[in-house]
């Protein structure tokens, strides 16, 4: 709070000299730029972390101005919630989920969704769930506004959720889950990120395999790369799961709960091999990866490894960029951009990534540079297409 303080009082200072007595966005960034030095075109690159919390003093109060309250997008602690009353309202609606049928990733983020809007809640002085209206409800969507559509359709899911949870436990009398907006977007929409070979290749010749962290890291990301593993599957692996004499790894995914085969290729095989051997602490866990700080678990259902992969491509100079996402799934897609480059058939590379609906796969469409330029049609005179 001093650190703030202190920053507003010098944004004061700033607006007097500029014979503003109103907060904007425009002075606001002014403000960053000629007192910080951090220019605009900065905002969307990597900032270190000194310069993102000068961006906030910024974004705070440009938040408060829009939505009443000040919003916690960055969560340090994961208690957001204090009042006993919502406490017990967020874990009666956890057991809620849990009679749904929900997973644990979806009950975990749902369950994070309605802490975030009872704290909206809270923040704008209501008491009681009864005051909760479409404007309250308005106001918090608003919110949302600067995530990505999948962000935001998530946020919208969850919310919809807890909103038919209140109504059906009577602590609201209108199902206002019904007035919940859907997102208009397709998945088609966006495209993959999707690594060149190069820098694939830098990766995983940065990775040391001589070291037990290494080989664990170097077996997960062939995995992936190689097999299309999605991260909630490779963090459940087991050793049963592994058919070494069929030389196949035979699973049930986590989406869809369906089974699923994959050949263990040779260089797959033997770095999971080399891990179990030689890197592997020596616990007593069905799960092929664990992590490597005690207590030696599996990892948490939280976990997205994203963090190995950053680890890694700092290690490997390998830039970090806005338009391409530095996690597991980025593999995945990678995989499914080079068998499309080999003219695998769509419905193979269904199979191999697990998916049931043709639709999801067709987005990779998009990455095959070579063969889009084989679509364009052929302008004739006039602006008549020939």
């Amino acid at each position: 709070m001093h650190h703030y303080q202190n920053n507003w009082r010098k944004l004061q200072k700033f607006a007097q000299q500029q014979n503003e007595s109103c907060f904007s966005e425009k002075l606001g960034i002014d403000f960053i730029e000629k007192v910080y030095k951090i220019t605009q075109v900065d905002f969307n690159g990597c900032l270190t972390r000194s310069q993102i919390y000068k961006l906030r003093i910024i974004r705070m109060i440009g938040d408060f101005q829009l939505h009443g309250s000040v919003l916690r997008r960055y969560y340090k602690h994961n208690e957001l919630l204090h009042k006993p009353y919502l406490i017990e309202a967020v874990i009666r609606y956890k057991d809620f989920c849990l009679g749904m049928d929900y997973s644990p990733v979806t009950i975990d983020h749902y369950t994070k969704i309605a802490s975030k809007f009872l704290d909206y809640f809270d923040a704008h002085g209501h008491t009681l769930f009864c005051e909760i209206s479409l404007s309250v409800i308005d106001g918090y969507i608003k919110t949302l506004g600067g995530y990505t559509y999948k962000t935001v359709e998530q946020q919208l899911c969850g919310l919809r959720s807890f909103l038919r949870f209140l109504f059906s436990e009577h602590l609201n009398s209108s199902d206002f889950s019904l007035k919940v907006p859907m997102v208009q977007a397709r998945k088609q929409t966006r495209i993959p990120s999707v690594w060149p070979d190069g820098e694939l290749k830098q990766l995983l010749s940065v990775i040391d395999r001589g070291s037990p962290l290494g080989k664990r890291d170097y077996a997960m990301i062939l995995l992936v790369c190689r097999l299309g593993l999605r991260v909630g599957d490779l963090k459940e692996l087991k050793f049963d799961n592994f058919h070494w004499g069929e030389k196949e790894i035979v699973l049930t995914q986590s989406k869809p709960t369906e089974g699923l085969s994959l050949p263990l290729l040779q260089d797959v095989g033997w770095a999971v091999i080399d891990y179990i051997q030689y890197g592997r602490p020596k616990i007593e866990s069905s799960h092929v990866f664990v992590r490597h700080m005690a207590p030696f678990l599996p990892f948490s259902e939280s976990d997205h490894l994203a963090q190995i992969i950053v680890k890694y491509m700092g290690m490997a100079h390998i830039p970090k960029s806005a338009k391409r996402k530095a996690g597991f799934h980025s593999l995945r897609h990678t995989l499914a951009s080079r068998l499309l480059e080999k003219e695998t058939p769509l419905p193979v590379i269904s199979d191999i990534l697990g998916h049931t609906d043709p639709q999801s796969t067709a987005v990779y469409l998009k990455v095959d540079i070579n063969k889009l330029k084989e679509c364009p049609l052929t302008i004739g005179t006039g602006g008549q297409q020939s």
